[in-house]
């Protein structure tokens, strides 16, 4: 694996610390800048928001930069958001400064997948995915207890100072290990790159992604009054049950990137049904201790541990362009506004369990997404049997394809008129844009 991708996930680790970090912070924020609690909570969405809607704006920005230097960039706007949040005297200047490094974060989440598609061949785009991932994952699992505790000990202010020299590091590191790459063919244009939202799969792709990650956060954002209102477990024992989580989205997001390539499809039904019943299992044994412990190191096995398979599938129905993997990272956050706001007003009607409920429907729901996918790889599977449609052609079993009409472009890059010539690897198919049916099942 590339030197280069393990930097990316420096950078990741920076910015998922940053936007978990008022989280763990809000009694002594909301002191300290003389609101209320909720207040501070407002700034969780604000920072969700920035990034849903503002950071495709700022990846178009940036787009026609080397991709190197667009993150350097991206790097200096996400510092100046964080210095902002530190030296912050006002709720308004603190209100500013999540909306800077909401933006900026989304944005690099964006320019960072698309070099890291760039950097590793197509074939291993799922494992390189998953490896910069581990900068969120990590993010979870030691960022945010990390932060709190520097904030609980040193004051809030210092737990941005130390975000802001994490972000210093990652940048220096990316300065020396991140190549200095032509952008890929069509990157930087942004009609082009912008032409793959116009296929109406994609959105039905992206609808998959808000699904998943909006079922994980509709519990994941409760866990801690579900684990010590229901379950009865004690305020300092709640801490080692979220590390104890995070540990477990490390260990299925490098299970997912190892499967991810050749059965992404596959990979994201399993999840998903998994993901059903350990939601379901941790709403109806939330009450009791060892099931719902083990219910939810679950969710975290399953839950947003898709992201590799997520990418992997969004890359091959549109393109790994900066722009499609910021509006997929929009979509993302949505799922997360969506199963944290609803899960919210649940409560207020429902009592604590209902956010994990809301997460079993998004889940059934994200199921019914792939559907359509399904069923089509079965019409082309009934078509030719003993061979693998690949969008109009067929994929022999020896892994070479036969043209069986023109063959439609996954990416708006390619020529409309392309087709698979007879003999083309699998492997060069991805790089053409065409995936063969197989390893998307």
């Amino acid at each position: 694996m590339p030197r280069a991708i393990y930097v990316l996930a420096m950078g990741i680790f920076a910015m998922v610390t940053s936007e978990f970090v008022v989280a763990g912070l809000m009694p002594q924020m909301a002191d300290g800048l003389d609101v209320s609690v909720p207040d501070i909570g407002y700034l969780i969405t604000a920072f969700a928001v920035a990034m849903a809607c503002g950071g495709p704006f700022l990846t178009i920005a940036v787009l026609k930069m080397p991709q190197k230097s667009a993150l350097l960039v991206l790097f200096a706007v996400f510092l100046a958001g964080n210095v902002l949040a530190a030296t912050a005297t006002s709720y308004s200047v603190m209100l500013v400064a999540r909306v800077i490094t909401g933006i900026a974060s989304q944005a690099f989440f964006g320019v960072s997948l698309a070099l890291c598609a760039q950097l590793s061949p197509p074939e291993q785009r799922g494992r390189a995915i998953a490896v910069a991932m581990n900068g969120l994952m990590l993010g979870t699992l030691l960022g945010l207890p990390l932060s709190t505790v520097i904030g609980g000990h040193l004051g809030w202010r210092a737990a941005f100072w130390a975000i802001t020299v994490m972000t210093v590091i990652a940048a220096l590191s990316t300065i020396v290990g991140v190549p200095a790459l032509e952008r890929a063919d069509g990157g930087g244009d942004v009609r082009r790159e912008a032409a793959a939202l116009r296929n109406p799969r994609l959105w039905l792709v992206l609808s998959t992604s808000t699904l998943i990650i909006g079922a994980t956060f509709a519990a994941f954002s409760y866990f801690n009054p579900i684990l010590t209102e229901v379950t009865g477990f004690s305020e300092g024992t709640v801490p080692l049950l979220l590390v104890a989580y995070g540990a477990a989205t490390v260990v299925g997001n490098n299970i997912v990137g190892r499967f991810a390539d050749r059965h992404t499809l596959a990979v994201l039904l399993c999840g998903l049904v998994l993901n059903t019943f350990f939601l379901t299992g941790f709403a109806l044994l939330a009450h009791v201790s060892v099931p719902a412990v083990v219910f939810m190191m679950g969710i975290g096995l399953v839950g947003v541990t898709m992201n590799p398979a997520m990418i992997t599938r969004v890359h091959r129905v549109g393109n790994a362009g900066a722009l499609v993997n910021s509006v997929h990272s929009s979509f993302i956050t949505l799922g997360i506004i969506i199963g944290s706001a609803v899960g919210g007003v649940g409560i207020n009607h429902f009592g604590l369990r209902a956010p994990v409920w809301l997460g079993v429907v998004m889940a059934v729901a994200g199921i019914a997404t792939l559907l359509p996918e399904l069923l089509r790889g079965r019409s082309h599977a009934a078509a030719a049997p003993g061979e693998v449609a690949v969008s109009g052609a067929i994929a022999a079993p020896g892994g070479t394809v036969t043209p069986a009409e023109t063959v439609a472009p996954a990416s708006a890059a390619a020529s409309a008129s392309a087709a698979v010539p007879t003999g083309t690897p699998a492997r060069e198919m991805y790089a053409a844009g065409v995936t063969p049916l197989g390893d998307r099942c």
